[in-house]
């Protein structure tokens, strides 16, 4: 048996000051959720527009299964590129998969009919999926422990700034002043495409995570890119603090743990981890899909908006969106974990509660309803944040790529299927008390997620990966 290696390669990274390459990583790698939200919020602005006999002339039931299909693709690359990610690399799978993206939203231009539209659609889910199994994991395991949560959450928060850029992009691009609808849907999907080339020309020099390579046996490489990366960072900063710790990694090349060894981790050792995990992920998937995908149709069908001007609604929204993780994020490294999900997950639960209730009793127009949104959202894209960031740094590194997909996977299979349909079924009976029920059963959900998260959350903060958990190859009795 190999003899097991003793490495500070962990620590050496964890006490580096921020620097530019860490915002190079940042800006690389974190534009996954702008991508998503640019392509979430482009659909949904232009959906209208596809039902035109002079586009594509899809139903609306053909629009509403284009958007379960990206989600089916989502779902699908996050647990096919997840387990890839574990196997060949961090750096590998988030290249692979940004191209995949790109291919899918570039062919989505050029869709002809309903049929290759939600193909295109369901190959674009496939590489947003991958992305955010490939990139959460490589961020947690670049960034230091110390400004770890705030890093997460911010990044995490940026699918509205992709929110707001396609809602902006729907504007322009459909004004007949500018394009018009028969052409600027599709010049709005190539642009997505240009935009994912030029990421992807930054982030070919993101090096592979030096504790991947570590547990795959590659010592020599990691040390290579570590002091690499020292270098950069003193030449900014000056002379570094010694990094002290080391962690113990098994002798030669580590190979993945099988999904037998993977559920027994999930199920058995993490027990309490894997319960609060999918609490959160589900419940903030329910709380998010069935406000976002129906608030067209609430400003529609109960405030009169017209669809042309929808957009314009999503601006607020967004901005509250992003401001949260942004301003409540450093609150997750020094409060703690436990105690901030729990506060935000519960005080959106509570804000959405009084939200529904002043709707059903007919309270607020569209903008009040807007500006109440907002209001909540900017705890609930917080609370949201901490639940991929919980999932993405609770495990072990062997398998945090695929953690991150299995309960990205739960989350989007129930929250993310169940919660459109049924606000849709809600909001068709044309009752503000039916739909008063659905966002009841949210604040419920997202309330009691927070009170588990306060009894059984791991107090990550500021922690090295190694410590909140400790890899399977350093454990003498892993199974």
């Amino acid at each position: 048996m190999t003899a097991a290696v003793h490495s500070d390669i962990p620590a050496r990274l964890d006490r580096l000051p921020w620097s530019r390459w860490h915002w190079r990583v940042v800006i690389a790698l974190g534009v996954a959720w702008v991508l998503d939200g640019l392509e979430v919020t482009l659909v949904g602005s232009i959906g209208a527009v596809l039902e035109r006999p002079d586009t594509l002339g899809l139903s609306a039931g053909e629009i509403g299964w284009s958007g379960s299909i990206y989600i089916a693709g989502a779902v699908i690359g996050a647990l096919l590129f997840g387990r890839l990610t574990d196997r060949l690399g961090r750096k590998k799978l988030f290249l692979v998969t940004l191209v995949v993206y790109t291919l899918g939203t570039l062919a989505t231009a050029f869709s002809p009919n309903f049929a290759f539209f939600a193909l295109c659609r369901f190959v674009t889910g496939l590489g947003i999926g991958g992305e955010y199994a490939a990139i959460n994991s490589a961020i947690d395991e670049l960034i230091p422990a110390r400004v770890r949560g705030r890093i997460n959450l911010a990044i995490n928060g940026s699918f509205w700034i992709g929110a707001a850029l396609g809602a902006g992009l729907s504007l322009v691009l459909l004004d007949p002043r500018v394009i018009g609808p028969v052409w600027g849907w599709r010049v709005g999907f190539a642009l997505g495409a240009v935009l994912a080339v030029a990421i992807l020309l930054v982030r070919r020099d993101v090096p592979e995570s030096p504790r991947w390579l570590m547990l795959h046996g590659r010592a020599d490489e990691a040390l290579r890119i570590v002091e690499t990366i020292e270098a950069e960072v003193r030449a900014q900063h000056g002379p570094l603090a010694l990094a002290e710790g080391r962690v113990a990694y098994a002798g030669g090349h580590h190979r993945s743990p099988s999904m037998r060894e993977v559920a027994h981790v999930l199920l058995r050792r993490y027990r309490a981890r894997s319960v609060v995990a999918v609490a959160l992920m589900v419940s903030q998937a329910f709380f998010y899909n069935a406000i976002f995908f129906t608030y067209a149709l609430v400003l529609t069908r109960f405030y009169g908006v017209a669809e042309d001007n929808v957009a314009l609604y999503i601006f607020p929204f967004a901005l509250g969106n992003v401001l949260g993780p942004l301003l409540l994020g450093p609150l997750f490294d020094s409060v703690g974990r436990r105690k901030m999900i729990a506060l935000t997950y519960v005080l959106a639960g509570v804000g959405l509660a009084f939200t529904g209730w002043a709707f059903m009793m007919g309270w607020l127009d569209a903008r009040s309803q807007a500006l109440c949104w907002s209001a909540v959202f900017f705890l609930a894209s917080a609370a949201a944040s901490s639940a991929y960031l919980t999932v993405s740094e609770v495990f072990p590194l062997e398998m945090r790529a695929m953690a991150i997909a299995i309960f990205y996977a739960i989350g989007m299979g129930a929250g993310g299927f169940v919660a459109p349909v049924l606000f849709g079924v809600l909001i068709e009976t044309g009752s503000r008390g039916a739909v008063m029920v659905g966002y009841a059963i949210g604040a419920t959900l997202v309330i009691v997620a927070g009170l588990l998260a306060l009894r059984y959350a791991a107090d990550a903060e500021c922690k090295p990966l190694e410590e909140v958990a400790p890899p399977l190859s350093s454990d003498p009795h892993p199974r």
